[in-house]
């Protein structure tokens, strides 16, 4: 690998801001994640009798479900426009763009009417707020990592955008913590206090956002004159292998989510294994866990490669769906909560952890926002709806449904994983190690 391509990845030593950069780019992502995930929550817990009361218990499940797959079936469409605009205009005018727009959207939900209060058209407004937040946070995530990505030094790529992964479980576990507060309420605040309160995070988050300076490797194309006019068309075109592997890759982490958290919260009320308080509870633990796992498992790529880390996540994600189901089946408050710590923090940590680093590198400079964001945003229509389609596997089969459908999802990473070329092994950290004894430390420069 020479020192050309490496080069493709921003100043050898990163920016005197990139430590900034991650922990700005970070607070979006705690944000959106904050509105994005809650959904999920609120879908499990509350939705279903907010807003489609009058359907039997498993099709009002079903029904809150698909409101929130629309969002994720969403999130291609903001990826494409977040892609186009961060490779066209900056990395830097997506990322506050997207937190506007995702922040107003949050707050919506919050006052919204339910059922009773009008009928059919409670649902519809959900269904339109959610496909909006979808856009949001599909076109958020792409600029976010790649400002990260392009800021950070080469030798530590999975260290700085371990952070803004990172800022994905504490999202999660602000959302948590919230409706956990929350559920005293009664079930008509319960869930709309969360959503309100998103407010005050997104004003911290856009004064925040407002002051990182843009990506050192977009000024560099721009400056160049390699702008391409059709991002999207040119990436698709050159790159779509990488894109479907991302995807694949992709799959196994949202997908995977999708049935061990987003699902699982769900089946623990229903089958009575826990109630509500203590499935908050065991989230808020394993999301509390995530921060520093998420972390742990980025910087773990910068010393041994980004496929090791893939390949041992996703056969550990391919043997465990049965045991997941199993352990939780004893009704075992503590297994409940080892249960769902495990499949956050291994199963789903670890590849977030990856993906950070491993998907900008796969793109050239150029498409790199067109080509990261559509790998990582088309999977989620797969996992947005992967509740939906759990559910009607556990009235088919029972618990083995969903539990062999997690298998599944690990097994097209592994494949993925297997399939997509290692780009940071020991060759590219030999060039890095040397590049970087040769080049002044801008602090010195």
């Amino acid at each position: 690998m020479s020192n050309e391509a490496l080069a493709l990845r921003g100043p050898v030593h990163g920016t005197r801001d990139a430590r900034r950069v991650a922990i700005g780019s970070s607070v979006g992502a705690v944000i959106e994640t904050y509105d994005f995930i809650g959904f999920g929550t609120a879908a499990a817990l509350y939705f279903s009798k907010a807003f489609f009361p009058n359907a039997d218990p498993v099709t009002a499940t079903l029904s809150s479900f698909a409101a929130l797959g629309v969002g994720f079936a969403a999130r291609p469409l903001g990826g494409f426009i977040g892609g186009h605009l961060g490779d066209r205009l900056g990395r830097k005018p997506v990322l506050v763009a997207s937190l506007i727009v995702m922040g107003l959207a949050t707050f919506a939900i919050g006052l919204l009417p339910t059922y009773a209060q009008v009928g059919l058209l409670a649902p519809s407004l959900l269904v339109a707020v959610r496909i909006i937040q979808g856009i949001a946070f599909g076109a958020e995530w792409g600029g976010a990592i790649l400002m990260a990505y392009e800021h950070a030094p080469w030798k530590s790529k999975g260290k700085f955008t371990g952070i803004v992964q990172s800022g994905f479980p504490v999202g999660l576990l602000l959302a948590n913590l919230t409706f956990l507060a929350s559920v005293g309420l009664g079930d008509q605040w319960a869930w709309r206090v969360p959503f309100l309160a998103s407010i005050v995070l997104v004003a911290v988050g856009l004064v925040i956002r407002s002051k990182v300076p843009e990506s050192p490797v977009f000024e560099d194309v721009k400056d160049a004159g390699a702008l391409t006019k059709a991002p999207i068309v040119d990436v698709v075109k050159n790159d779509w292998r990488n894109i479907l592997r991302g995807i694949g890759l992709r799959i196994a982490e949202t997908a995977g989510y999708a049935v061990s958290i987003t699902y699982m919260i769900s089946y623990l009320n229903s089958a009575k294994l826990a109630d509500k308080t203590q499935t908050l509870v065991a989230l808020c633990i394993a999301s509390a866990i995530g921060i520093f796992a998420t972390a742990a498992w980025a910087r773990l790529t910068d010393k041994i490669g980004r496929r090791p880390v893939y390949l041992w996540s996703c056969t550990f994600a391919v043997l465990f769906g049965v045991p997941m189901f199993l352990l939780v089946n004893t009704g075992l408050f503590f297994f409940v909560i080892a249960t769902i710590v495990i499949s956050y923090a291994v199963c789903q940590n670890s590849l977030a952890g990856v993906q950070g680093a491993w998907f900008p590198e796969l793109f050239r400079a150029n498409t790199r926002s067109s080509g990261a964001s559509l790998a990582y945003q088309i999977s989620a229509m797969v996992s947005g709806f992967t509740p939906f389609i759990t559910t009607i596997l556990f009235v088919a089969l029972g618990w083995l449904g969903p539990a062999l459908l997690f298998s599944v999802y690990g097994a097209i990473g592994l494949w993925a994983a297997i399939a997509t070329r290692e780009t940071w092994g020991k060759r590219e950290r030999k060039a890095a190690e040397e590049a970087s004894a040769a080049t002044p430390h801008p602090v010195s420069a």
